[in-house]
């Protein structure tokens, strides 16, 4: 087939790319752009270039606004959620995919079923047992939130993937003497290393731009979360509009740059299951 006919069927998949990045990545462009420019720059030259960019915003946002805060126990509530969930959605993934039962179907269907509950659902009735625990307006309480609203998509991720591991690999574990947890431990999880690693990435992006849970049960200024410091911040800052995106900045570097350096990998993961 000559080249410049295949050329010409790529046209229409080219053109939707092209749109897709225009669409998605424009209006980042424009708050990245917003985020070094001042509010008499923005409101002269809306859509301008940042010829003069002012990168002293950042410092201002993040010692005056209390982003600091606001970053380290967004760090310390998503980086603990993450881990857990990670380890116990591989448990129980590799459980499901590996050990069959008496009840396995519906305890799966049980647990997955969350994936269907919208988080507006649920959150009244974890606003009431968190407030009977004593774990309302902490960090501790937000952590196993995450968690258990967290754990039914890794589990549906990781499932897969262990279940297409051959089983034979188990079979020759078992005859070198490894027990159960032996063989999770040094068989399983080093094998589904890509697949896990996908799970705690897509949990990261997720746990770290949650606003809903944040806001309901947390109170205390202290402990608020960077999409809950971002609301607050653009309350105080209404008309200040480079303000406010230096502030929303600063909220989606760390996710930008984390799948930035990753997205190959957390690519990868998600196929893995698949292709073996």
């Amino acid at each position: 087939m000559p080249s410049g006919i295949v050329y010409i069927k790529k046209i229409p998949l080219l053109v939707f790319v092209l749109v897709c990045t225009v669409v998605t990545g424009g209006p980042f462009l424009w708050v990245a752009s917003l985020s070094l420019r001042t509010t008499p720059e923005i409101f002269s030259h809306p859509y301008g270039f940042p010829f003069h960019p002012h990168l002293n915003k950042f410092v201002s946002a993040w010692t005056h606004s209390n982003y600091g805060q606001y970053f380290c126990n967004s760090t310390v509530v998503v980086v603990t959620a993450v881990l857990i969930v990670t380890l116990l959605g591989a448990l129980a993934s590799y459980g499901f995919a590996r050990y069959p039962f008496r009840g396995n179907r519906a305890l799966r269907f049980l647990i997955l079923s969350g994936l269907m509950l919208p988080p507006q659902m649920l959150i009244l009735a974890l606003f009431q047992i968190m407030f009977s625990l004593g774990l309302y307006n902490s960090l501790t309480g937000l952590v196993i939130v995450y968690v258990a609203t967290q754990l039914p998509m890794t589990i549906y991720l990781l499932e897969g993937f262990f279940a297409h591991i051959p089983q034979d690999l188990f079979d020759a574990a078992k005859l070198d003497g490894y027990g159960d947890f032996e063989i999770f431990w040094k068989i399983a999880l080093p094998i589904g290393v890509p697949a896990v690693f996908t799970a705690g990435l897509l949990n990261f992006i997720l746990l770290w731009n949650e606003f809903l849970y944040a806001v309901v049960l947390l109170t205390d200024n202290s402990k608020r979360t960077l999409p809950i410091g971002i609301m607050f911040f653009m309350g105080g800052h209404e008309i200040d509009v480079g303000m406010l995106a230096t502030g929303a900045m600063i909220t989606i570097l760390p996710v930008l740059l984390l799948y930035s350096c990753f997205s190959d990998a957390m690519i990868k993961g998600m196929t893995a299951g698949a292709v073996r």
